[in-house]
């Protein structure tokens, strides 16, 4: 049967700011993307595989031994769905952590339960342990120092009361037309600035170990933090030793629901001795490799060459890390059973990368990067190197690896378990009307944008910063940032069968069309050194 396609007139701005061409029309090839839609809509698998790494498996941890069963068991899966290589890699992480109690109870003026779960990398109690209740705001260790011999047998609330007020915005969200139209035609003094994150999370990292340290000198039993969500939801994530067998675990830390943790605040505003009963159960794991998952689709004449689909495996330790992100992993083994369960044969390598690390800072995907694609010189300033990779300034020149120039593109699902609406074209304009032509049989299914806008603070953006095609989708964010991101509720309960399926079928589209066109996709200039007054 013969092949239709769509092409779609390709205008592309040529490097001279005055010289416009017309490239050739770019192809998408109709019948596959027929035959990925019967596949991925009708006989689809990709609740079964959400299902099993959430409710089978549960938290994912960096670190844990839950996070290795789910190497392994997407391993295993994506074997059996025929693909080759199938591997498990290793990178450098550290300490794992898991926890099977948190009990805390108000003891004094009366008794009640409190909803509160530990952060990741804090120690337990060995016990039920009692303290009093003390409100004290610390940032760093300057802030104790009125209070030194004064903090035993106390538990520290560290936040202010928060007014719980109802949101104006609908707690479960779908873009509207106008708000995609809004991500296309931003204005340049609109664009979202981010400031000088990487000096404001140094400066808590070296006060963080000081501190810790001295709550265990001064005595303190805990300290509690208010959850940034209301209406009971409890969103923790990580602190302690982050993983660092080296550093301070600090006392226990807990983060408490924003009810509960008004209502111990408003019985100290009365004078009220408030005392608290708190039992977390805690263990350490040694210090060891964590793991990506990969396998592939071969490729053909251009097999060198890669396209690669992506998400992260692990998890926080609240809920099951279904929205946060089994949907994105889901999504990306899918789209590779579908192509291998048409027979597709693709020029390139497709190939599917679960990363772990990524909630810690991206290591499992910088560790990728850096192994394959491109490195940068080592640093030599003993500062530098006490601190994560990810708060290190960039050093330069970016040294790319052989496989550099044959890396076509990355495609990461990390927004969400929502439908995919568009794409971030990471300001490059090359890009734009070649995804535009590849969206165009998607558009009943919701799939419609591509701004040239960047995004960040997910796995593709290791491959972005070494000049390479990296790519975040933009996802319907349902109830993503209002309840289940980094909390409790992130379960499976909040994943949407529908918006899996569509979101598998145009990533498997993608990176069909990714593997099958003549040439790579075209790439941004390298990055290059900023100016140093910067």
């Amino acid at each position: 049967m013969g092949r239709r396609f769509l092409f779609v007139s390709l205008v592309v701005s040529l490097l001279s700011p005055a010289a416009t061409a017309f490239a050739e029309p770019e192809p998408v090839d109709l019948d596959m993307v027929t035959k990925i839609r019967d596949e991925g809509l009708n006989r689809s698998r990709v609740m079964e595989i959400a299902a099993h790494l959430t409710t089978g498996i549960g938290a994912r941890l960096t670190g844990t031994p839950a996070l290795e069963e789910a190497n392994e068991w997407t391993r295993n899966w994506l074997e059996e769905q025929g693909l080759s290589k199938a591997e498990v890699v290793p990178f450098p992480f550290g300490e794992g952590w898991t926890f099977s109690r948190s009990e805390v109870k108000l003891t004094k003026p009366y008794e009640a339960v409190l909803s509160a779960l530990p952060e990741a990398w804090t120690p337990g109690t060995q016990g039920a342990v009692q303290g009093r209740a003390m409100r004290l705001e610390v940032s760093s260790v300057k802030d104790l120092e009125e209070y030194a011999g004064k903090l035993e047998g106390t538990i520290l609330f560290l936040d202010e009361e928060r007014e719980i007020e109802e949101s104006d915005r609908p707690p479960f969200r779908r873009y509207s037309d106008d708000e995609l139209s809004e991500l296309v035609s931003i204005e340049l003094s609109e664009r979202r600035r981010r400031g000088n994150w990487r000096e404001r999370a140094r400066k808590r990292w070296k006060a963080g170990e000081e501190l810790r340290q001295r709550l265990i000198d001064e005595g303190v039993v805990a300290t509690v933090e208010i959850s940034s969500r209301n209406h009971g939801i409890v969103r923790v994530t990580g602190g302690g030793s982050g993983g660092r067998s080296e550093r301070s675990r600090g006392v226990p830390s807990l983060v408490m629901a924003a009810e509960s943790y008004n209502r111990v605040l408003r019985l100290l505003d009365e004078d009220a001795e408030v005392e608290l009963e708190i039992d977390i159960a805690a263990r350490f794991h040694p210090a060891k490799d964590s793991y990506n998952t990969f396998a592939e689709l071969p490729g053909g004449d251009l097999a060198e060459e890669v396209v690669l689909a992506g998400a992260h495996l692990d998890s926080w330790h609240g809920g099951t890390g279904a929205t946060d992100n089994a949907a994105g992993c889901a999504v990306a083994m899918e789209a590779l059973r579908i192509l291998k369960a048409l027979d597709v044969e693709p020029r390139r390598t497709i190939r599917v990368a679960l990363w772990t690390g990524e909630e810690q800072g991206l290591f499992g995907s910088r560790a990728y990067v850096e192994e394959h694609l491109a490195t940068r010189p080592e640093h030599t300033d003993s500062r530098q190197l006490a601190l994560p990779k990810g708060l290190r300034d960039a050093t330069w020149p970016i040294q790319p690896k052989p496989d550099h120039g044959r890396f076509s593109a990355y495609f990461n699902l990390d927004n969400g378990g929502g439908k995919i609406r568009g794409i971030y074209a990471q300001e490059n304009a090359a890009i734009r009307p070649i995804f535009e032509a590849w969206f165009e049989p998607f558009h009943d299914l919701g799939a419609t944008t591509v701004t040239l806008e960047s995004t960040g603070s997910t796995d593709h953006v290791p491959f972005d910063r070494v000049g390479l095609p990296g790519f975040q989708f933009i996802q319907d964010g349902l109830d993503y940032w209002s309840r289940t991101h980094h909390s409790d509720l992130d379960t499976f309960d909040h994943l949407h069968e529908g918006d899996l399926k569509q979101a598998s079928v145009v990533l498997a589209s993608f990176l069909y069309h990714a593997a099958m066109r003549d040439e790579l996709l075209p790439r941004k200039p390298m990055p290059q050194e900023p100016p140093k007054d910067r």
